[in-house]
């Protein structure tokens, strides 16, 4: 767990189910093979994809690969708190809209506490929802020693 002398940094990790992870590898396979398919039917067809195919294996074959390593990161973060997360309570300290663009939601202040570790302060952005306000108890699944923790909803 790094330590920036102000103490841990706390990694939130969210719950990726089986049909989520089935989900996310798949994307993740079509971005890596949609650019080697269209360099092999240029090739032997003829078509005039050459150029697309390489700047498609080019660009989605690396961002394939992050998607299905984050991926893979993330089901391994879950299978550990799982294994050996300690039950905590996140308590809803702050509630803030935001308002990037591209999406909107909620950034959440968190005070996560309960045994085993020193009580921290985090946010969690997330989409909006009736039922969050300050104040709130939360279940939360804390692993002391990796420093990461999920928020059960």
């Amino acid at each position: 767990m790094a330590d920036d002398g102000d103490g841990p940094w706390w990694t939130q990790v969210s719950r990726v189910g089986p049909v989520g992870a089935a989900s996310a590898y798949g994307g993740a396979a079509v971005m890596c093979l949609c650019g080697p398919v269209m360099l092999g039917s240029a090739v032997l067809a003829g078509a005039d994809l050459m150029v697309i195919g390489i700047v498609f294996t080019v660009v989605f074959f690396p961002l394939g690969l992050a998607l299905w390593g984050a991926t893979v990161v993330e089901r391994e973060h879950n299978r550990r708190l799982d294994a050996v997360g300690v039950a905590a309570t996140a308590e809803i300290t702050e509630l803030t809209d935001w308002d990037d663009g591209d999406d909107v939601g909620v950034t959440v202040g968190l005070r996560v506490s309960g045994p085993g570790f020193g009580t921290f302060e985090t946010t969690w952005r997330r989409s909006h929802h009736g039922a969050l306000r300050v104040g709130l108890r939360l279940t939360a699944v804390v692993d002391p020693y990796n420093g990461i923790f999920r928020v059960e909803v």
